[in-house]
C-alpha cells in the first residue's frame, strides 16, 4: 500500500510538474504577471538632477500659440537661449515636413552652430511572426516597414521616437535599436545616453536585452518627477539657462492636449513620452536595465518549487503545510526583487500561483478524504449505534475505524423474546417477521433513546452496551431505565399480537455492568464493534433466567441505581460457566418522575 501511495504521488507529481512548465513556459498569464512585476519590481530609485526637461505646456501654448502653427525658429531659439550650457539637447518632437524655409533654416543653423542636438525619428511598423532565441512563436508587431527622419537629419543626431506598449497598453520595455535596409538605428533615448558619454568622454554601459531586443525599463520616478521647467519661461528670459549647466535637457509635450502620454507600471497616472525617455536615459546611465529570464529557466523554476509544495503539503499535517506554502510565496516574491535588483527579471505570479494551487488542491484532497472517512465511519456505526453517538462521530471526526479494542467501564443489557421458537412454529412466516420486526424496532429506539449502543442482534435477543464508543453520563441508570422502557412497550406489543395473531410475547432482560473489552474485532476486511469479558457473560446469563416481563440486575447494577428504582431481591443465583453464584434483583419499577418519562416513551 505505501509503495502503491508513493507511485501515486510521483504520477501526480509528474503531471502537475508538466502543468506548471508548460503554462509558464508559453506566459499564459502574462499580463496578471505583469500587473504583479509592476507592484514588486518597479520602485523609484530617485531621479537623476542631470536630466530636465524643457516642457511645452499649457503655459507655454498660451504663450506661443497652439502647437500645429510654430515656426521652426521656436526651437532655433530654444537652442541659441540654452547656448553651450547643456551636455546634450533633445528634442522629442516630430520635425517633419518643410513649414517655413526661414524657420527651417534657422534652425538647421542653430544645431550646426550647437553640435549637441538630437532629433527624434519615427518608424513605421507593421505586423510580422517570428520565432525567438528559445524557439517560441510569438506575433512581432514592430517589424520595421519605413523610417521618417527629420528635416534637420544631416545636422543632428536622430533616433526614433516610439513607444512600445505591451498588449494592456503598458509601457515596459523599449527598442534601443531597429535595423533596416542593412542600417542600425538607435531610439531617441539611446542617442541621446550616446551624445552625453560623447561629452563627458566616457564608455557606454553595455546593455542587457531580452530575446526579442527589448531592453526592460527601470523607472527611476513616477509621472512629474522629473524636474520640469516651462519651454515658454526659458525663452522670455525667466529661467537662466545656467541651470542646464552640464544637463541632458530633453524638450518635450507636457501638456494633456498634445496627446503624447501613455500608461506605465506602478502609476495611476500617465507619464509623458518625454518622462519614458528620461527614464530610459537614467536606466542606461545608472546600468539599471534588468534583463527576463530565459523562458525555460523560468518554466523550470516554477515548476520544481511548485511541485515540491505538492509534495510536501501532501504529507505534511495542516499546522506545518500552511506556513510552509505562506514563506514559499513571500520567499519566491523576495527572490523576485533580489534578482531583479540584481540585473535578471523572473515572472513572479507563477511559482506562488501554482505552490498556491497545488496546496489547495491537497487542502481538498484532505477535506474529501476526511468526509470519506466520516461517511464511512458514520455508515459503520448508524446500524448500531444511538443517533446523537452518529452525530458526535461524524462532527468531531476522532474516532478510526480499526481491529482492537480499550478497556472501558459499561454497562451490558440482553433481552430475548420468551416463547419464540415454539411460537414461530405455529406461524406463517410473513407473521413470524412480523412479529419479530416489531420487536426489534421496540428494543433499538429503547435502546437509541438511552443513549445506548445497538451491538447485535442474535436470532430474536438483542444486545446492547452503554458507555461505549463514548462517555455517556449515568450509564448505568440508563440501561436499567432502557430495561424497564421495553418490558412496558411489550405490554402493548403482546395486547397487539395476541389479537392479530392469537399468540403474545413477553420479553426476559438482564443487565450488568462492569469491565470489558470493547472494539472491533474481526479482520481488515471484516470486523464488528462489540463487547466482550465476564461482565457480558454475565449479563447474558442473567437475561437467560429472567423469566416472561422480568428484568434481572446484578447486585453491581442495583448497588449504583438503588435509590432512583425499586426491586426485590432474589438471592444468589448460579449462573453458568461461573463457579460463584451472582446476587440478582427483580426490577418491579422506577421512581415517579422516571416512569413518567417511560410513559411518554410507550406512548410514543
Amino acid at each position: 500500500m505505501k509503495h502503491r501511495s508513493k507511485a501515486v504521488t510521483a504520477i501526480e507529481a509528474a503531471v502537475m510538474f508538466v502543468i506548471a512548465f508548460l503554462i509558464s513556459f508559453y506566459d499564459v498569464f502574462y499580463s496578471f504577471d505583469s500587473l504583479l512585476r509592476d507592484k514588486l519590481y518597479q520602485r523609484p530609485r530617485g531621479i537623476n538632477n542631470k536630466i530636465k526637461i524643457l516642457a511645452i505646456d499649457d503655459k507655454t501654448l498660451q504663450d506661443i500659440g497652439p502647437f500645429g502653427t510654430w515656426s521652426r525658429s521656436v526651437y532655433a531659439d530654444v537652442i541659441d537661449k540654452l547656448g553651450e550650457y547643456p551636455a546634450v539637447i533633445s528634442f522629442d518632437i516630430m520635425i517633419f515636413g518643410n513649414m517655413d524655409e526661414e524657420g527651417d533654416e534657422a534652425l538647421k543653423e542653430a544645431c550646426v552652430n550647437n553640435g549637441r542636438v538630437v532629433s527624434g525619428s519615427y518608424i513605421n511598423y507593421n505586423t510580422a511572426y517570428k520565432t525567438d532565441d528559445n524557439g517560441a512563436p510569438y506575433i512581432d508587431h514592430f517589424n520595421v516597414e519605413s523610417i521618417e527622419q527629420p528635416i534637420i537629419e544631416d545636422c543632428v543626431r536622430t533616433g526614433f521616437v516610439n513607444a512600445a506598449p505591451d498588449e494592456d497598453g503598458i509601457v515596459r520595455s523599449a527598442m534601443l535599436s531597429q535595423t533596416y535596409d542593412g542600417v542600425t538605428h538607435k531610439s531617441f533615448a539611446a542617442q541621446t545616453y550616446s551624445a552625453y558619454c560623447d561629452f563627458l568622454g566616457i564608455e557606454e554601459n553595455i546593455t542587457s536585452l531580452d530575446s526579442r531586443n527589448r531592453m526592460w525599463i527601470s523607472y527611476a520616478g513616477r509621472p512629474y518627477d522629473y524636474e520640469h521647467i516651462s519651454l515658454s519661461s526659458l525663452l522670455d528670459g525667466s529661467v537662466d539657462p545656467r541651470i542646464f549647466t552640464d544637463c541632458i535637457v530633453m524638450v518635450g509635450a507636457y501638456a494633456s492636449g498634445l496627446q503624447d502620454q501613455f500608461s506605465v507600471p506602478g502609476s495611476a497616472d500617465q507619464m509623458y513620452g518625454v518622462e519614458i525617455h528620461a527614464n530610459i536615459v537614467q536606466g542606461l546611465l545608472d546600468g539599471k536595465c534588468p534583463v527576463p529570464a530565459g523562458r525555460t529557466a523560468s518554466a523550470l523554476s516554477a515548476a520544481v518549487i511548485s511541485c515540491c509544495v505538492y509534495v510536501l503539503s501532501r504529507k505534511l499535517k495542516l499546522k506545518f503545510s500552511t506556513p510552509l506554502v505562506i514563506f514559499v510565496i513571500a520567499g519566491c516574491m523576495a527572490a523576485g526583487v533580489l534578482l531583479n535588483d540584481a540585473g535578471t527579471t523572473f515572472p513572479v505570479l507563477y511559482a506562488p500561483l501554482f505552490s498556491l494551487v497545488f496546496y489547495l488542491a491537497n487542502l481538498i484532497r484532505k477535506y474529501a478524504e476526511e468526509a470519506a472517512e466520516k461517511r464511512k465511519i458514520t455508515a459503520a456505526f448508524k446500524k448500531y449505534v444511538a443517533p446523537q453517538v452518529v452525530e458526535e462521530i461524524a462532527k468531531t471526526g476522532n474516532y478510526h475505524i480499526k481491529l482492537g479494542g480499550e478497556n472501558r467501564d459499561i454497562a451490558v443489557l440482553f433481552v430475548d423474546i420468551r416463547g419464540f421458537t415454539p411460537m414461530s412454529e405455529s406461524l406463517e412466516p410473513e407473521q413470524v417477521v412480523d412479529i419479530l420486526n416489531s420487536y426489534l424496532n421496540l428494543t433499538t429506539n429503547a435502546i437509541f433513546s438511552n443513549g445506548g449502543t445497538l451491538d447485535k442482534f442474535i436470532g430474536d435477543a438483542t444486545m446492547a452496551v452503554f458507555n461505549a464508543p463514548f462517555d455517556l453520563d449515568d450509564y448505568v441508570y440508563k440501561a436499567v431505565k432502557t430495561a424497564w422502557d421495553i418490558v412496558c412497550g411489550g405490554n402493548a406489543i403482546e395486547s397487539k399480537f395476541l389479537e392479530k395473531y392469537g399468540k403474545s410475547v413477553a420479553f426476559g432482560v438482564g443487565v450488568n455492568c462492569g469491565p470489558a473489552v470493547v472494539g472491533n474485532i474481526g479482520c481488515d476486511f471484516r470486523m464488528d464493534y462489540t463487547a466482550i469479558g465476564d461482565t457480558v457473560n454475565t449479563a447474558a446469563r442473567l437475561e437467560s433466567n429472567a423469566k416472561r416481563g422480568q428484568v434481572l440486575i446484578s447486585e453491581k447494577v442495583y448497588e449504583q441505581v438503588k435509590d432512583r428504582v425499586s426491586a426485590e431481591p432474589i438471592g444468589e443465583i448460579p449462573l453458568k460457566g461461573k463457579s460463584k453464584g451472582v446476587f440478582v434483583y427483580s426490577l418491579t419499577g422506577l421512581n415517579e418522575a422516571a416512569e413518567e418519562k417511560t410513559e411518554e416513551l410507550a406512548n410514543e
